[in-house]
């Protein structure tokens, strides 16, 4: 939170996630992917501006572009906290986008998220951790791991989530430009759809695979040239989630921001980031909200 804003604003970061790992374990008769992953939150972020409005609208204001009221996951998450508590209160929200859209970062359910937890405050709504967390899983399934916001164990459709303790990393983060559907990678003949679950009690940070990487790589050409392009200065990359961002893993900020550096010479959007521990939220709001 920013205390230059009035009691009736809050300003809040929501962090991107990386998929440490992202393994395919099987498929349900409805059609829906069970996957095994270790999220963890990052220190790239959106900020997500919330400012009470007293007759009840939600107005999304000056939307980034791509992006419409209709379907922005924030306004969404405000209207299904509406229902849910019949609050007569609504919501101007401002987002400032810095996380890609359709990297496989989370940007999107991690706003989702923040104004869900904003908004629990802002109108003085009081609701349980679970009753949030329900809330957050009709809007998606990478969305109740942010709202946690902590390094976690994702398992199922995204509902199971078990916190893991891993020390914070620093990390490249690297986009092509392009986006990946999401869709398209689940419906690849490529995809990798039976991994065996994890037996490992404990994960290290280069634990598994990506099983979404080889199809994405053969749908958008874009992520494995950037992948090319990162082993050649040294770097291992994995993809997080379906794509189409790329991470690897570095001994120290200073490696980090070298990395970063190199990419954005080669015209590659590219950002020297670390792991959290936490959601930011966490520390203003307490732990109540976990």
């Amino acid at each position: 939170m920013n205390s230059r804003y009035p009691e009736h604003t809050l300003r809040l970061a929501a962090p991107a996630k990386i998929n440490l790992f992202l393994h395919i374990t099987g498929r349900r008769d409805d059609g829906y992917h069970l996957l095994e992953s270790v999220f963890v939150p990052i220190s790239l972020a959106d900020t997500v501006q919330l400012t009470r409005r007293e007759d009840g609208e939600i107005c999304l204001l000056d939307p980034p572009d791509g992006i419409t009221s209709d379907t922005d996951l924030t306004c969404r998450a405000a209207r299904a906290l509406c229902a849910e508590t019949g609050s007569k209160f609504g919501v101007d929200i401002r987002l400032t986008k810095r996380i890609p859209q359709g990297a496989g970062l989370g940007g999107g359910s991690s706003d989702a998220a923040t104004a869900l937890l904003g908004l629990n405050r802002l109108w003085n709504l009081q609701l349980s951790s679970e009753r949030i967390l329900s809330i957050a899983l009709n809007l998606g399934a990478d969305v109740p791991f942010f709202i946690r916001g902590v390094p976690a164990l994702v398992s199922g459709i995204g509902e199971r989530i078990r916190a893991v303790t891993l020390p914070v990393q620093h990390i490249v983060v690297a986009h092509p430009g392009v986006p990946v559907s999401t869709a398209a990678v689940f419906g690849h003949p490529q995809l990798i759809r039976d991994s065996a679950a994890s037996q490992a009690p404990i994960f290290t940070l280069s634990h598994g695979q990506n099983d979404m990487q080889a199809a994405a790589q053969l749908i958008e050409p874009a992520v494995s040239a950037l992948c090319d392009s990162m082993r050649n200065i040294g770097l291992k990359p994995r993809m997080s989630g379906s794509g189409s961002a790329v991470f690897a893993l570095q001994g120290s900020a200073e490696t980090a921001c070298r990395a970063a550096s190199k990419l954005r010479e080669m015209g590659v959007s590219a950002w020297a980031v670390q792991t959290l521990n936490q959601h930011p939220l966490h520390a203003d709001f307490g732990a109540a909200i976990i």
